[in-house]
């Protein structure tokens, strides 16, 4: 059976979520039209790469979803008996299905972060809908059971059905206060696609374009916000690297050993201009001071003119507004740099991340610094055993390898 190309595939994922806007609102139904998107896109899978990709794909997709949900709709009818209802959906077929100017997303976006909702729940179906991330790969963001986050998703769908929100943007007020969650959502989104958790592939740049163009649309619409202009900026300043991040095979490349001529200035360039817009106005965010972390490593042309002490400093800034576990782990690499790797490695002592594969790697290179070989090869080996990912596994384990001897 012949199957969609890569620009198809592309087109799709950039499509769905803008599908997706404009289907929910016409029908209003989040969950049904979320299954009825899907059924379009398996649709254009299996149909395209026999018939062609169609002069309107947008169009296309909504014809077809909005056919499944006019069978949706009937079924619901029929079961419940509702003159009404049916009276409401009357001559459905017959209309034609209208092209939305614009892009639906960035609504859907602010939508699936209602403020009936948690916001881990809000952030959790966002990446479902908009992100079109798989539940297994939320539930790993965070650090839950995938069961757990199948009844998350779920419960947040039915909330937002029930709450009878209209599909616009939300007044300012409102929209304010779910900028944060949004910022977040995106923030994982773009996480996700640099450094995938799981699978062959270290990376997944769909996602992480994805990210990038929705936060380029959200700094739009605010016209400037520092902090949505942080939050780019430390995307770029990131995405920058990504061509170095990986060899012929793609197996992982660690930043201290990546071709820097391979990094993207156009990015770089972009990102070091956003992130002094977003200090002039005022922005301390976390997702600013991780952008001018982000600047530095970009900006020495060696790795041993990376300025740790300054990277130092702004990991314990970082830590007095946002502080994590991952930010401390961060942090202690730094002092090790500084400090020394003694240092560093006492600092790893207070985290409580035993269960995450970026400590025991993290401890193991600390090791290797110091030259306590033998406890740096098996840790390099528990990093590996504790991550999905085969790109970082294989990179852990030749570590431990070129250690052994």
């Amino acid at each position: 059976m012949a199957t969609l190309d890569h620009d198809a595939e592309q087109l799709l994922r950039e499509l769905a979520p803008q599908v997706l806007g404009v289907v929910v609102r016409k029908y209003r139904d989040l969950a049904a039209c979320e299954d009825a998107v899907q059924e379009a896109l398996l649709a254009a899978a299996s149909q395209w790469p026999v018939g062609g990709t169609p002069e309107n794909p947008k169009a296309w997709l909504i014809q077809v979803a909005s056919r499944r949900m006019t069978d949706h709709v009937r079924s619901e009818v029929a079961r419940r008996r509702r003159e009404a209802v049916v009276a409401s959906w009357a001559g459905m077929d017959a209309a034609p299905v209208v092209e939305v100017e614009g892009d639906d997303t960035l609504i859907l976006l602010f939508l699936c972060c209602h403020p009936s909702l948690t916001q881990a729940s809000a952030i959790a179906l966002t990446l479902r809908a908009v992100g079109g991330l798989t539940t297994a790969e939320i539930a790993r963001a965070f650090l839950v059971p995938e069961s757990t986050m199948a009844q998350r998703i779920s419960r947040a769908k039915q909330t937002i059905e029930t709450s009878g929100v209209a599909f616009a943007m939300p007044e300012e007020a409102e929209r304010d206060s779910r900028l944060k969650a949004v910022m977040h959502v995106l923030y994982l989104i773009f996480s996700e696609g640099y450094t995938s958790g799981e699978g062959l592939d270290l990376q997944r740049n769909d996602l992480a374009r994805e990210a990038i163009r929705l936060t380029r649309v959200l700094l739009e619409l605010l016209e400037g916000d520092g902090d949505v202009a942080g939050l780019l900026a430390l995307m770029l300043l990131t995405d920058a690297r990504r061509e170095a991040r990986t060899g012929l095979n793609g197996e992982l490349i660690p930043l201290a050993e990546q071709d820097r001529g391979l990094w993207k200035q156009s990015e770089i360039r972009e990102g070091v201009k956003l992130l002094e817009g977003a200090f002039a106005s005022g922005s301390l965010s976390s997702y600013t001071l991780q952008a001018a972390i982000a600047a530095l490593h970009d900006e020495a042309a060696r790795v041993e003119e990376t300025d740790w002490a300054q990277i130092l400093a702004l990991y314990a800034m970082l830590r007095r507004i946002a502080d994590s576990p991952v930010v401390a782990l961060n942090q202690a690499v730094a002092a090790a740099m500084v400090h020394g790797p003694a240092v560093g490695l006492e600092m790893l002592e207070e985290l409580r991340l035993e269960g995450h594969h970026r400590l025991w790697a993290v401890r193991a290179h600390l090791q290797e610094l110091q030259g306590d070989l033998g406890a740096a090869m098996e840790n390099y080996e528990r990093a590996a055993q504790l991550t999905a990912s085969m790109p970082e596994r294989n990179y852990l384990l030749g570590r431990a390898a070129r250690l052994r001897g």
